[in-house]
């Protein structure tokens, strides 16, 4: 299982790679081989501000549908556009191209509450 070092993660499967108040978001490596064959990634959300938990977008799956959750709240200031083109992505590269938004964090201090990839190993 594949769990970056450099990057924080929550107990609901989300990545974040903060660099300075801006932060890129995604599933992580387990996340995406539970739900199997990503069809479809849905996020109406850019340029919404949206607190920490919110759901920022759907994932769907050949099998099952699953909200992606707001791992910090801000302002969602971009959302990955080859996503709607090629929604594998997530499946393939999940940490990389794979990306789902990036957000302008609106309160850095909720990154405390972030796992670091020795905390995320330990949930899996």
């Amino acid at each position: 299982m594949n769990i970056p070092e450099n990057l924080r993660y929550t107990n609901d499967h989300e990545w974040v790679k903060i660099e300075g108040n801006l932060a890129t978001v995604g599933i992580t490596d387990y996340a995406q081989s539970q739900l199997g064959d990503i069809v479809f990634v849905d996020i109406q959300t850019e340029g919404e501000h949206l607190d920490f938990g919110d759901t920022f977008g759907a994932i769907e799956a050949v099998k099952t549908v699953a909200d992606a959750l707001m791992p910090l709240s801000g302002t969602v200031i971009e959302v990955n556009p080859e996503l709607e083109i090629e929604p594998q992505l997530v499946n393939t590269d999940p940490y990389g191209e794979g990306w789902m938004i990036k957000i302008e964090c609106s309160n850095l201090a909720e990154a405390a509450k972030l796992l670091s990839a020795e905390e995320y190993r330990e949930l899996l």
